[in-house]
Formats: C-alpha cells, structure tokens, sequence
C-alpha cells in the first residue's frame, strides 16, 4: 500500500476543506509546484491533484496541473470539476496519468460509461459518501444513488481505480471508516485508494492491518500539511 499526498488547489493555491465545505477552507501552500517536487523527493510513486475551482464551478486549475506533471516523474491522478470528454482529454494532455470522474457518474451516467470506454486504464471513479449515500457538486449534495449501486455500474463500465471517502471522516483526523473500505474492496474493484481520515501513521498503519489485496493505495492531505504524519516515514513504514 502506498502514500498518495493530495494537492487541493484553489486559485492556484494548496489548500484543504474540512468535509468539503468551502467556509472550512485553510491555505497551506501557494506553490503547488514546490510541493509536489517536495512529496516526490520524500518518496511519493504517485500525486493526488484535485481542481477544486472545478468542483464548485467556479474556475480553473488546468495550467497549474500542467505545471504539476512537467515539474515530477510520477503519474499524476487529477478530479474535480469533470464533466465531459473534452475535460478529459484536456487533462490528459496536461500531463495527467488518470482522470477522475466524480459527479458526471450519478449525473449522467450514459456519458460517464462513453467517457470510460474511450479512455480505458485512465479513468478512476471517485465515490463520495455521506453514509450510503454517493454525494456530487463538491460534496454540496446528495446525488440519490447509493454506493452499492454505483460501485455495480463501475464495474459494468470497466472502471478499474476506485477513489473512495467516506466524508464525515475527511479533514477530520477522526481515522479512516474500516468497514467503508472492506465494502468498497469486496465489491470486485481491482485498485481502490482510500481517501480522507488519516491523521498519524497509526491510522495508515490500521487500514493497511485490513490486508485487502485491492487496497492499493491512501490519499493523505491535511495531516502531511499540518506535520502530524511525516511523508517519508510513512512511505518507508508501509514499504
């Protein structure tokens, strides 16, 4: 299992939110840039860049994406804000390895599952729960489809990478909701990474315990950013 920090953009800047709510936003970082060649130097395989301008809709990241992939040598995930082909290729072309489809999944799914034919081994689902319940709009609302439900069409779709969080735990430092992510592993999913939770080594420690064979991977934002986890060390504990 590997250490995948996050890089959560808002105008241009590092930032997280606490259960994505945009009042409980704090800014870390105002190069992106600096802080992605810094997770690589520390031992990151891989780079979590969400566009949270996109999400809400109410702007753009790409360039700094751009500047993200140019800056290391590691496959860079991004989401946040897609919602057609023509974003995905743009992504893509900006140097992204896999793009992350959040809202466009309960939205439209017709699109969703053309989106993963036309870009398949690039395209990762992120499921955002409240509950059962999978939320959209950057976690603004419920999109009345259960988990299960999407989890089923994702595999019909041939999506591979699954992007899970359970949201009342994300920004919290509260650990991860174990029970969430034996569900999410069961559900046949051949790559999940859990998302949001993570506080110290012990709550990384902990979800690696689960030895799920498709859990490949943890995000972790606010705990790097706040130094409660140290990157390096963790990347060598769960080596």
């Amino acid at each position: 299992m590997i250490v995948i920090p996050a890089i959560d953009l808002r105008a241009g800047r590092c930032v997280r939110l606490v259960q994505g709510e945009k009042a409980r936003t704090t800014v870390y970082d105002g190069d992106p840039v600096a802080r992605a060649r810094a997770f690589v130097a520390a031992g990151a395989e891989r780079i979590h860049v969400v566009d949270l301008d996109g999400a809400f809709g109410d702007g753009s990241n790409i360039e700094v994406l751009r500047a993200i992939a140019r800056a290391v040598d590691v496959p860079v995930q991004t989401g946040g804000g897609v919602r057609t082909s023509a974003d995905v290729r743009a992504r893509l072309d900006a140097g992204a390895h896999d793009v992350i489809l959040g809202t466009l999944l309960v939205e439209q799914p017709e699109t969703a599952a053309e989106i993963a034919r036309e870009f398949a081994g690039h395209i990762a689902a992120g499921i955002d729960a409240r509950g059962d319940e999978v939320a959209v709009r950057g976690w603004e609302r419920g999109g009345g489809v259960r988990v299960d439900d999407l989890l089923a069409r994702l595999e019909a779709w041939g999506v591979e990478r699954v992007i899970a969080t359970q949201i009342d735990r994300d920004g919290t430092g509260r650990g991860y909701d174990l029970d969430f992510y034996r569900r999410i592993c069961a559900s046949g999913a051949p790559r999940v990474q859990a998302s949001g939770g993570a506080y110290a080594i012990g709550d990384l420690r902990a979800l690696q315990a689960l030895a799920l064979p498709s859990l490949e991977g943890a995000i972790v934002g606010r705990a790097i950013y706040e130094g409660t986890l140290d990157l390096a060390a963790a990347v060598t504990a769960l080596a």
